[in-house]
């Protein structure tokens, strides 16, 4: 038995999330669809977190238990060979067979994407928020400072979680504009469901002045999800990179459309 590491990118329009459910496809389901067509079992894959319905990944890591004499550049390059053109393998190399793709994760990046045009860019359909009103980048770059640090994040996941701990330590935050193109880079140890999705919608209610600047605090405060902005859509968020050991939690992630 051999334990390898694969690093996914995917566009997930057409797909419900990671997880493998019995009524809808998944990227877990897809990938496991091709595993099973190269090496004849079917083997679980572990995946380094959910995502949800519509959001997309730059660098999604999964780990596969599996026996095989296939060295891992020829089993990268079977599912590529295979899997749909929404999905492709970036990397794949063996680890111990104790590694855990989601247990050995000490921390992941997200980028959200907004167009913030007067028109929206069909070649952003599907993979970006289209806000065409006024945003001021420096501005929500300020507030998202607030989110800094280590806070209970009762206010900013899903009202339906059933995490108990929701402590999550967030060690950087940004806003950034490039012409009508807004990336916020939001780097922490963890993430509840819908976490980096409410944390959007917060600045962007306050942009809108439905929240006032400065609230951040007193929403954590709060621990009341009511007290939080909008969920943002799906379509805006990636997964950007997982962190495995210290040197890859200070390494720039990759950045989409640029």
């Amino acid at each position: 038995m051999r334990n390898f590491l694969l690093t996914l990118m995917f566009d997930g329009s057409a797909y419900h999330g990671w997880q493998v459910q019995s009524n809808a496809v998944t990227v877990q389901e897809t990938l496991q669809d091709a595993l099973e067509r190269i090496l004849g079992t079917r083997y679980p894959v572990t995946g380094c977190s959910r995502t949800d319905s519509g959001v997309h990944a730059l660098e999604f890591c999964c780990n596969v238990r599996a026996e095989t004499a296939l060295c891992p550049e020829r089993l990268s390059a079977a599912l590529n060979a295979v899997l749909p053109r929404d999905i492709a393998v970036r990397s794949c190399r063996e680890v111990p067979l104790g590694f855990h793709a989601r247990y050995d994760c000490l921390g992941k990046t997200y980028q959200y994407i907004l167009w913030n045009g007067k028109t929206r860019n069909p070649f952003y359909e599907r993979r970006a928020y289209f806000y065409p009103y006024v945003l001021d980048a420096a501005f929500l770059n300020e507030q998202a400072q607030d989110f800094v640090g280590r806070h209970d994040f009762s206010a900013f996941c899903a009202a339906n979680s059933e995490v108990a701990d929701r402590v999550r330590t967030i060690r950087s935050f940004s806003v950034e504009r490039q012409g009508e193109r807004v990336q916020l880079t939001v780097s922490g140890d963890g993430f509840l469901y819908n976490m980096v999705r409410i944390m959007v919608g917060t600045l962007l209610d306050i942009q809108s002045g439905k929240l006032p600047a400065g609230c951040i605090p007193k929403i954590f405060e709060s621990l009341d999800r009511t007290k939080a902005g909008v969920t943002a859509p799906a379509a805006g968020l990636y997964l950007a990179q997982v962190a495995y050991n210290e040197r890859d939690l200070f390494l720039n992630p990759l950045d989409v459309g640029r």
